[in-house]
């Protein structure tokens, strides 16, 4: 072989080479931005359902009164939620604030249960034009945060198994990408499912 060609085909797998891991790094980056593209849906759509709350505990208080505890309950548990996405919406990829959104969001749902368990007890404001439209309205919410996590947890598997992968694996470190995003699971599967709220 001469020294020509040897230099040829040393040239042609360093450009082979460069452009694997350029396809990798694109790879990684390209993932990564559709599962915070995904989380933003997310976002959008529990900042819908934080603005509709506290619109239905001032349409309940009128009608629950001695239930002060409750509607201060739900208020609380939406304000936990709402840090809780902040500091998720800064960093999607963060394994603890994930499941610190997660963790709020539970007690959100579970306070948000406790709401409309005690509204049954009111006949009046079952039958309420402001609280029948809240709560349609954050039962389709319900709906489409439950749809955007979907998405979100699609684009986080794509993204890890990705990166997991050889020979990416070798190389995603390099390029910032050390760790696994972390899916949105919330303890409680009731927000993947549309309250069921009769009024």
């Amino acid at each position: 072989m001469t020294p020509i060609l040897t230099l040829v085909i040393l040239l042609v797998l360093i450009v082979a080479l460069a452009a694997m891991v350029v396809g990798i790094f694109n790879k990684l980056v390209t993932y990564r931005n559709r599962y915070k593209n995904a989380f933003a849906q997310i976002e959008v759509q529990l900042k819908r359902r934080y603005d509709l709350i506290p619109n239905l505990v001032e349409t309940a208080k009128g009608y629950m009164k001695h239930e002060r505890e409750t509607l201060e309950a739900v208020i609380s548990a939406r304000n936990q939620a709402v840090g809780g996405l902040q500091k998720a919406a800064q960093d999607p990829g963060n394994a603890d604030a994930i499941r610190g959104l997660a963790g709020a969001e539970g007690l959100l749902t579970g306070a948000m249960g406790r709401l409309f368990a005690l509204a049954e007890s009111y006949p009046d404001l079952k039958a309420n034009q402001n609280m029948m439209q809240l709560s349609e309205e954050l039962t389709s919410t319900e709906n489409k945060v439950a749809f955007a996590r979907q998405a979100f947890n699609d684009g986080v598997t794509t993204y890890n198994t990705y990166r997991q992968t050889f020979p990416t694996v070798m190389f995603a470190g390099m390029f910032g990408h050390a760790q696994d995003a972390a899916l949105l699971e919330f303890d409680s599967e009731r927000i993947q499912e549309a309250p069921k709220i009769s009024f």
